[in-house]
């Protein structure tokens, strides 16, 4: 049973990371997500900050605001 639950917790961490790294790199922090590869936490933080102007242009632009 300790097995699993390591292998369970194993699986949760990693996709927790990818989806943090590559919620830092959509917002436009592409410097956090560089130093986020040897040391998670800068994923963290550059997934809860707000996207830079470039990426907030670039989504508009994709959606058809602009």
């Amino acid at each position: 049973m300790s097995t699993v639950l390591w292998i369970a917790i194993v699986v949760v961490y990693l996709s927790m990371l990818v989806a943090l790294g590559l919620t830092t790199l959509r917002k436009g922090h592409t410097a956090l997500f560089i130093f986020g590869i040897f040391f998670p936490l800068f994923w963290i933080v550059g997934a809860l900050m707000q996207p830079t102007p470039a990426a907030v242009a670039a989504g508009d632009a994709q959606s058809g605001l602009r």
